[in-house]
């Protein structure tokens, strides 16, 4: 039974499957600070100084009542909250990763669409006599028997 899992786990599709996933979770990190460090800062300084990780309704007030200032605070008081304002930074992460894989797959999908381009090649002309298609390295017709000669 390990042998068997060896074999599958280093076939080609599962190592490539592995590092895709090791990539995107590293990724994933970048993309997050980005979010929580370099864009929402900014965003929150001009709607007035608010720290989107900071947003949050209080469903049920914990030990300490309050207005609590800062999520951590009313965590730390045992308050049940919903934090919608660290739900508006995933949701801007997720779309800066969909968008990064959209260019991604549209690269691709151009590299492959420009290779095909390239690779193909002719492998049928048409006969000047009867205009059947041959193959290109056929030097009499199949159809009309006309010779074509080196074309």
């Amino acid at each position: 039974m390990l042998e068997e899992f060896k074999k599958f786990a280093m076939r080609g599709n599962v190592v490539d499957m592995a590092v895709g996933i090791i990539i995107g979770g590293a990724f994933g990190t970048i993309v997050k600070s980005l979010v929580a460090d370099v864009i929402m800062p900014p965003v929150g300084l001009l709607l007035g100084g608010v720290d989107f990780s900071d947003l949050f309704i209080v469903l049920k007030e914990g030990a300490t009542a309050g207005p609590h200032s800062t999520l951590a605070i009313a965590q730390e008081a045992g308050a049940v909250t919903i934090s919608y304002g660290i739900f508006i930074n995933a949701v801007i992460s997720f779309l800066i990763v969909a968008f990064a894989v959209f260019l991604l797959i549209k690269g691709i999908n151009k590299l492959q669409a420009e290779e095909e381009a390239t690779t193909e090649e002719e492998t049928e002309k048409e006969c000047p006599y009867c205009l059947t298609s041959i193959a290109i390295k056929a030097t009499r017709c199949p159809s009309c028997t006309s010779e074509l000669g080196a074309t």
